[in-house]
């Protein structure tokens, strides 16, 4: 399937989720979601972490323009960039863990490696 999954949700209401769980991810460094979920936002948390390697002004701007909250910006660029500076991509696990008890949608932690 080409692009992205729409998970239900119209595009604004989509971006609008997908920013918030990437912004939590950089936050906790781990959370639980259902698979496609985190699947949709692995390759934007890689992103993220990426732009923060860079470390110039328009890389900065570009993550503000995405993540919600300065604060995990700013450890995006402090923190996640310097501990993965020998890394080159693959920042993120995802790991199943089992349906859910109340409507079995297939779950999955996704983490920081």
């Amino acid at each position: 399937m080409p692009g992205t999954r729409k998970l239900g949700k119209t595009t604004d209401q989509r971006m609008a989720m997908l920013r918030q769980q990437v912004t939590d991810l950089l936050d906790k460094g781990r959370m639980e979601t259902t698979v496609t979920r985190a699947k949709e936002i692995a390759p934007m948390a890689e992103k993220m972490i990426s732009l923060g390697k860079k470390k110039d002004l328009a890389a900065y701007r570009q993550a503000l323009a995405f993540i919600t909250r300065e604060d995990v910006a700013k450890k995006t660029f402090d923190e996640l960039s310097v501990k993965y500076a020998d890394r080159n991509g693959g920042y993120t696990r995802i790991t199943r863990i089992g349906p859910r008890r109340g409507d079995a949608a297939e779950m999955a932690v996704i983490e920081l490696v």
